[in-house]
């Protein structure tokens, strides 16, 4: 196995990533062991973290999953306790831990005269237990993993925290209010964090994807028969290459932010990886 990606050399590093069963921490956990990194792979589901442990370990890499729920504290505990006993402290955390719900999203983009009567997903019927659910997902979720791995990071060099953004950070997308805000708030934290740990040199930086394809979002960009829905079409429109990212085209983001060589004096930054769509204005 390559232990030097893209320029870094995470060899006999311990890489903790929540969220592991995805399509996108999937990735990173698998990129992350690529450049030699022990990688503990977290996630409510068990069985799908398991399953990209395996892929790791047949590819010669070092990796175990781990169930967590990375809204409960005992529970990111607990794992942070059986993490360091089988693969060592902490070196990088990957808050990947988040996404949507459909309760907590709009049936239309713009709210006309009469739609408060329809039945129909709009503002004011928004289910805020959703709402919170949603908020909690995404910001708790990566506040209270970060309360358990960060405390093996302390009095170490060259650990690094990253989180996960995203494009809706910077400006909201239409139907999603609770996901774009949580996202902010991200983006907000992470800059919270890089200041809060700055003396004891723990740099904390973020990735804004920008559209990536995956199963959480696949109903919003893809009607039953695979053709584009009418939201994909304005994605498309709105990013300039054209296409919807890989998520192999992140790897450089990461890898880039947890080279102490390459990025040892960036902390704080929330890096856009979206295709040119935060520079488009649509003229």
């Amino acid at each position: 196995m390559n232990k030097n990606v893209f320029g870094t050399d995470l060899t006999g590093k311990v890489a903790v990533v929540t969220g592991a069963g995805g399509v996108l921490c999937s990735s990173f956990a698998k990129t992350l062991a690529k450049a030699g990194a022990k990688v503990a792979l977290l996630d409510i589901n068990e069985e799908a973290a398991k399953g990209f442990a395996d892929e790791i370990v047949a590819d010669g890499g070092v990796a175990k999953a781990y169930k967590c729920n990375a809204l409960d504290k005992d529970s990111c505990n607990a794992v942070a306790e059986a993490v360091l006993a089988d693969l060592g402290p902490c070196d990088i955390l990957l808050n990947g831990a988040g996404g949507n719900n459909p309760r907590a999203t709009t049936d239309k983009e713009y709210y006309f005269s009469g739609d408060i009567d329809e039945d129909c997903k709009n503002f004011f019927n928004l289910d805020a237990d959703g709402v919170s659910f949603v908020f909690n997902l995404n910001f708790l979720g990566t506040l209270i993993p970060t309360q358990a791995f960060a405390k093996q990071m302390l009095g170490r060099e060259g650990c690094n925290i990253i989180n996960i953004s995203s494009m809706n950070a910077f400006t909201p997308l239409t139907k999603i209010p609770a996901y774009s805000g949580a996202k902010a708030a991200i983006s907000n934290f992470t800059q919270w964090l890089a200041v809060h740990f700055s003396k004891e040199g723990i740099r904390v930086n973020a990735i804004a994807p920008g559209f990536f394809s995956t199963k959480q979002n696949a109903a919003l960009l893809w009607n039953p028969d695979g053709s584009p829905t009418p939201r994909t079409d304005k994605i498309l429109a709105a990013t300039p290459m054209g296409r919807f990212g890989e998520a192999h085209e992140l790897d450089g983001a990461l890898l880039f932010l947890i080279n102490n060589d390459a990025a040892g004096f960036i902390t704080g930054v929330v890096l856009p990886v979206d295709g040119g769509f935060s520079s488009y204005s649509g003229v």
